[in-house]
């Protein structure tokens, strides 16, 4: 049987990475998307091909896969895993997560490159804001109401994706996503590790969690599977936790005896995130966090229904909470980074 060949985007991002090591491993000819400038440093193995694709452009890009497809042939799959979680000017989510996808797949149909499953990497964030009142699960069926421009900008992504007729589809909808080289959960483990946890608002959050091979392992499980096309999935391991249990486990794997706990009032937190972002305008750079991240952190439910994908798929986490960040923790000491 002929291989099989990918592409995924993004590839040089924290997730991206995992994606290519797992259609390594599943002996895909995989095609890495990185911009020229990229990091690569976690893109070492030989098997490796790169592709550095103009999405800014459709024509430019159409011309690009056209060339693709003349020299190499269609890919089996593409994975649309690139796109942005912070920025500058709030415009630049639409321009990059959304308009850069529906470039992308405009001109996979008018290069004739069209593979036979498009995967979009997309976010539970499309639905904002789920029940904090008695914290019931968000379903897939449940209006998508995003109160964040990353949120909105996905949603534009998925809604253009769900309406083309090119080729089949799968939309997944991580929950937060951790392992090692993550930069957003490390912000706590470094916090607790320093003996401080800091909590927004009065009310725990429920939060909800996959490990990021997990994450690879339900992508590669829709796309290999003929039955699933046209559909949509959240991806969790299934498990609830409140933010003070993540601490809480976070501080056992440290084996830090004491860790002060503190909930901060969501006012002061959100005129921290509005502070931080003037600072990013004034220095032009993009900060974690700004106003969009403090609607992401004021929000209490973050539970969703994973049953679907494990009746479609059968899949099963292999990482449990406690197992995936005692791995992500090792990395970080390995690495230097604690």
């Amino acid at each position: 049987m002929a291989t099989k060949r990918i592409l995924i985007t993004g590839a040089s991002g924290f997730i991206g990475g995992f994606l290519v090591e797992e259609a390594l491993r599943r002996g895909y000819e995989t095609w890495a998307g990185i911009r020229a400038g990229s990091n690569r440093s976690h893109l070492q193995d030989k098997r490796i091909r790169f592709i550095d694709l103009n999405y800014s452009s459709k024509e430019a890009l159409t011309e690009q896969l056209t060339t693709f497809v003349r020299e190499h042939g269609a890919w089996s799959y593409v994975i649309h895993n690139a796109g942005v979680t912070k920025v500058l000017n709030k415009d630049d989510f639409s321009r990059v997560n959304a308009g850069y996808a529906i470039h992308l797949i405009e001109a996979l149909e008018a290069a004739g490159c069209k593979p036979e499953k498009f995967l979009l990497m997309s976010s539970l964030s499309t639905y904002g804001k789920g029940d904090e009142k008695n914290f019931t699960p968000i379903r897939p069926d449940d209006p998508q109401l995003p109160d964040t421009a990353y949120g909105k900008s996905k949603l534009e992504a998925e809604c253009h994706l769900a309406h083309q007729s090119y080729f089949p589809y799968i939309i997944l909808r991580p929950t937060g996503v951790y392992g090692p080289g993550d930069k957003d959960y490390f912000m706590e483990i470094k916090s607790v590790n320093s003996g401080f946890d800091f909590a927004v608002g009065c009310t725990p959050q429920r939060i909800t969690f996959i490990y990021v091979k997990d994450l690879a392992t339900a992508a590669f499980l829709t796309l290999e599977n003929e039955q699933i096309r046209n559909k949509h999935y959240f991806v969790a391991d299934g498990d609830v936790y409140t933010d003070t249990e993540f601490a809480g486990e976070i501080k056992n794997i440290l084996g830090k005896k004491f860790v002060l706990h503190a909930r901060i009032p969501a006012g002061l937190v959100y005129i921290a995130c509005v502070c931080s972002e003037w600072i990013g305008k004034l220095l032009k750079k993009s900060m974690t966090l700004n106003s969009d991240k403090y609607r992401i952190l004021k929000q209490r439910n973050w539970i969703c229904d994973v049953k679907p994908l494990q009746d479609d798929t059968g899949f099963s986490p292999a990482y449990p909470l406690r197992k995936g960040l005692e791995e992500s923790i090792a990395w970080y000491k390995k690495e230097g980074w604690l």
